[in-house]
Order: C-alpha cells, then sequence, then structure tokens
C-alpha cells in the first residue's frame, strides 16, 4: 500500500527535509510523526474501513498530505472538500456547498488546520453529525497525547473507494468523481516506476496537491524524493525555484508554460536540474511549444487526460523534436487503450474520421457517486466515454478536435470550435484564442471568438475575421472577435466560454470594441485571466523575483 511505502521511505532518514513551502521546510520525521498521530486520533474515534473522512486546509499545505495518508493508512475514503479546482484552489466552495458534500458522501469526521478551523466550526453548526478535528502536525513532547494505533492495521480492500474528488457539472454543482484503492495504487505505482533513475526527484507543485498532482507527489515521496509546494503559480517564483530547490520535475497547466516562456529571466535561470516538464489542461499552440523545447531542451513531456481516466496519451520528449507531431496529443500510454468511435459509441471510426474517444485503463475512476444515470451513460462495459472528440492522424497519433457537445450549429452546418480557433491562433499576432456559440434575439446560434494578441500587436477584430474567412470558409467567420488583454480563465486554467458567452452580445452587429469594461467587473478578465494572481488590463509580464539571477538584478 502506498502509504506505507510512503512512511517506510520518510522513516530511513528522519532528519530529511522532504516538503519545502514558502519559509517552512518540513522533515521526514515531522511529516510521518503528523501521519501517525492523525491516523491515531480518527482510528480513537472509530473510523475505519469503508468510512468517509473529509479535509479541510489552506492550499497546498504539508499538513495536507499528513491528513491524506492517515485516511488511507485506515483504509477509509478522503475527500478534500475546500474546491474542486486542478489548476488552483484560491476559488473555494461556499459553506453551503460544503455541507451538502458532507451530508451527500456521509461524513462524520472532518479534519481541519488551524487556518480552516473556522470555516469547521460553521459546517458542523450545519451539518451537527459532523465533528471537526485539528490535524496534528506538532509531534514533539508539547504535542497533546493520543491513543495508539494497533499494532498492524489491515489493508484496504482493492474495491474500497480512496477517495472522492470533484469535478464540473452541468448543472453548476460539482460530479464526484469515485476512485478505488487499486486504481490509486495503480496511478502512484506507475508515476514511481515512470521516474527518472538517476536519483530522487524533487517536485514542484504550483497547482493543488489534492488533485492532478497529488499522486505525483505520492509517488515522489515513496521513491525517497521532496516536494516543493507554491500556493499559486507566479513565473518569478518558479523560475527561483528551479535555482533554489534544484527542482527536477514541474507539473503546469498550459497558460503557465506560456508564462514561464514569457517571463524576461526564463532565459537567464540555471536550468541544469530539470528533467521533466509536464503540461496538460488545453491543446499548446505548437509555435509556443516549439520556443519551450528551444528554452527547456528535450525534457518537456505534454499529456492528455481527465479526472474520470488519469492519463491517456503522451507527447514524449523526442516527439517534441518533430514539428509535425507538435498539434497532436501523442500516443496512448502502454496501459491505455484508445477507440475513435462513431457517435454514441458506435463503431469505431476509420483513421482521419473524427468520433467520440473511448478509452480502456487500469487507472479509470469507478463512476460517479448518487449519478447511477450518468456513470451508466459514461462507463459502459470497461470502457469510458471521454466526451471528447478527435481522430488518429496518419503518424497513428491522436489529435483532439473539440468536445461532445461544443460543436455550433449555425445555419444548417455544424461548425467546429476548434478548427476556428487553430486557424486564429496560426496568425501571427495572436496569442491565444477561444470560440463559443452565441444565441442571438432569434436564438440563432452565432460563432462568437475571443482573442490575447502578443504584446504590440495592432491587428483589429476585423482582420481576424478575414484571416479566418480565407483559412476556412466564409461560414466559419465569428461574428463578432473581442480582443482582451488577458484572456478569462477558469479555476482550472482553460478558457472561460461561459463567462465569455455571458458577456457578449446577443446582436451580432454590436459595435465590436475591445472588452476592457468587462475587465472591471468581479468576474472579469482581471480577476480570471491568471488562476492565482490578479492583474489590471495591459499588465505587463511578471517581473523577475527580487533575487539576483546571473547577474540580472
Amino acid at each position: 500500500m502506498y502509504v506505507r511505502r510512503i512512511l517506510e521511505a520518510l522513516g530511513k532518514d528522519p532528519g530529511r527535509v522532504v516538503v519545502h513551502r514558502a519559509d517552512e521546510a518540513v522533515t521526514a520525521g515531522r511529516l510521518a510523526g503528523s501521519v501517525r498521530a492523525a491516523a491515531a486520533l480518527l482510528h480513537s474515534r472509530g473510523v475505519r474501513p469503508g468510512d468517509t473522512v473529509a479535509v479541510l486546509t489552506g492550499p497546498n499545505r504539508p499538513v495536507m498530505l499528513g491528513a491524506r495518508y492517515a485516511v488511507h493508512l485506515l483504509g477509509a475514503t478522503s475527500v478534500y472538500v475546500r474546491s474542486m479546482n486542478p489548476r488552483t484552489d484560491t476559488e473555494t466552495f461556499s459553506v453551503a456547498t460544503q455541507a451538502q458534500l458532507l451530508e451527500d458522501l456521509g461524513v462524520s469526521v472532518l479534519l481541519v488546520d488551524d487556518e480552516s478551523a473556522e470555516r469547521g466550526e460553521w459546517l458542523t453548526r450545519r451539518v451537527p453529525a459532523v465533528t471537526a478535528l485539528t490535524v496534528p502536525w506538532e509531534t514533539g513532547p508539547t504535542a497533546a497525547p493520543v491513543a495508539p494505533l494497533p499494532g498492524r492495521l489491515p489493508d484496504p480492500r482493492p474495491d474500497d473507494l480512496a477517495t472522492v474528488e470533484f469535478t464540473s457539472g452541468s448543472t453548476g454543482r460539482p460530479k464526484m468523481v469515485a476512485q478505488r484503492y487499486d486504481t490509486r495504487e495503480e496511478l502512484v505505482s506507475r508515476l514511481a516506476h515512470g521516474l527518472d533513475p538517476r536519483g530522487p526527484a524533487t517536485l514542484l507543485s504550483v497547482t493543488p496537491i489534492s488533485h492532478t498532482t497529488a499522486p505525483m507527489a505520492d509517488a515522489v515521496l515513496a521513491s525517497g524524493g521532496v516536494v516543493v509546494l507554491h500556493d499559486e503559480f507566479d513565473a518569478g517564483d518558479v523560475l527561483d525555484a528551479f535555482e533554489r530547490h534544484g527542482v527536477t520535475d514541474v507539473y503546469l497547466a498550459v497558460p503557465h508554460l506560456y508564462r514561464l516562456l514569457d517571463h524576461p529571466a526564463a532565459p537567464l535561470t540555471d536550468l541544469a536540474s530539470l528533467r521533466r516538464i509536464t503540461y496538460s489542461g488545453t491543446p499548446a499552440a505548437p509555435e509556443r511549444v516549439a520556443r519551450a523545447v528551444e528554452l527547456f531542451g528535450d525534457v518537456l513531456i505534454q499529456v492528455y487526460g481527465t479526472t474520470e481516466a488519469g492519463g491517456i496519451s503522451s507527447l514524449n520528449p523526442l516527439d517534441h523534436r518533430e514539428p509535425e507531431l507538435l498539434g497532436s496529443a501523442g500516443r496512448p500510454f502502454p496501459w491505455v487503450r484508445v477507440e475513435i468511435r462513431g457517435p454514441g459509441g458506435g463503431p469505431q471510426v476509420e483513421r482521419g474520421v473524427p468520433g467520440e474517444i473511448w478509452i480502456s485503463s487500469p487507472t479509470v475512476t469507478a463512476g460517479y457517486l448518487g449519478d447511477e444515470e450518468r456513470t451508466g451513460t459514461v462507463f459502459r462495459d470497461g470502457w469510458l466515454c471521454t466526451g471528447d472528440l478527435g481522430y488518429w492522424d496518419r503518424y497513428g497519433y491522436l489529435r483532439l478536435d473539440g468536445r461532445v457537445g461544443d460543436v455550433i450549429k449555425h445555419g444548417g452546418l455544424k461548425l467546429d470550435p476548434a478548427a476556428i480557433e487553430e486557424a486564429l491562433m496560426r496568425h501571427p499576432q495572436v496569442r491565444q484564442a477561444t470560440v463559443f456559440g452565441v444565441r442571438d434575439r432569434d436564438w440563432v446560434e452565432q460563432v462568437h471568438a475571443a482573442v490575447e494578441l502578443h504584446s504590440g500587436a495592432g491587428h483589429t477584430s476585423c482582420d481576424l475575421r478575414g484571416y479566418v474567412s480565407a483559412a476556412l470558409t466564409p461560414e466559419h467567420t465569428p461574428v463578432r472577435v473581442s480582443v482582451w488583454p488577458k484572456l478569462p480563465l477558469t479555476p482550472s486554467g482553460k478558457p472561460d466560454r461561459a463567462y465569455l458567452r455571458s458577456v457578449s452580445p446577443p446582436d451580432p452587429a454590436a459595435p465590436d470594441a475591445p472588452a476592457g469594461p468587462a475587465l472591471s467587473s468581479p468576474r472579469g478578465a482581471t480577476a480570471r485571466a491568471d488562476p492565482v494572481r490578479a492583474r489590471g488590463p495591459g499588465h505587463q509580464p511578471d517581473h523577475a523575483s527580487s533575487r539576483t539571477r546571473k547577474g540580472v538584478p
């Protein structure tokens, strides 16, 4: 069991620092002591295999690792109820949503840290069946006494639930994704097996270790490595961490990768320790990826995956040296079977023909808790419908082609937003683009686009409309293109189509001015363009950190 392997690795050198965060350095002995103390506390409160324990801590706190490992050491189910966002933890669930989740999951114990204690008290008032306990973190002589654990705890059964994670639902309420212990073990084991054999890894996590990077951190700690935690993404801080901590591995959302490339200190940073930059979340512009290869070298790995599936396919570092492959999602991992099927899970289509992406893998989750209908639709006979559209190219690489349901229906035609976005991003002045449908007053769906231009670009939206018309067909031409200083992103780092749709006028004849006014609203691009740091319109790239870097102040 992966937690036992982590504890074994921590026990080999208790004085070794295994987690860095801000000015905090956590030793192996302290982390292991917290895990055992938290497990003993939970056990004394009657937590056993099959029970569900909720965890509520600040983003990327080392104590969150101790809490999750303690729950899993007992074979119980852990659920992190701060947020559902795999790219940032800065936006949280409301108290009402958290309370509803606690009730739906039958939670009896909520583990909190000091900064979340007040929220925990609110939740226990709303859900009296829940008891809030503070995760033991000070494990020295001054720590509160806790009854010892039994000598031998049983391993969890493979079919027991290890975690419940959240992903966005069509109604605004999060979908609850259930992951079994056998799936969790598979993920951690494969990630540990894939680590570079040259020595223990140092993983930098700028996204929540409660989500995408959780099994990555588990694999690194179980293999004797170190985890560096940042509360949020800041390009200057990331570059500083590369040098300060000798980071070997980092996971980035695509917008994060872009911001690293744009940082003035990036070409001057010592990148010698880097072995792997894994990036995913949204398709990346081939030109930007090629620039990343020039800067970082042969360390880039693009991963295509979903919350329900885990990793599906990847572009390895050698693939990144082939320009024709940069627009693809790579080849499936060896343990993943991928089929491109006709609508509704029909027969497989021929190579080059778009269809629905279905996968079969030992890392696929168990389904959606409390939603048998959706589970039965998405999970069928050992296969998962990802909801993505794609096709095999002539090299046998997977190409993504939009989402099921994202197709814009206009004038009897079905227009693919991904194709229009690709055309826009081929324009030399366009940095990022997203396309979405907006119903006009007659309920006719019109093509709208929002773009972010490279610094200093002066092209108007009319230039871009003509560019799309020439690149594709007049029918693909957006009726409106709005220009944003920063495209608004969802907390998961993807273009916020829902917000863009909400601020786009239904009348396509409305003035095509830049979306400046929207930036000043609470939900505008200033607050959402960077999931981490709010900036005003026309902001400059991240500045170099205050630390002197190779003679650059």
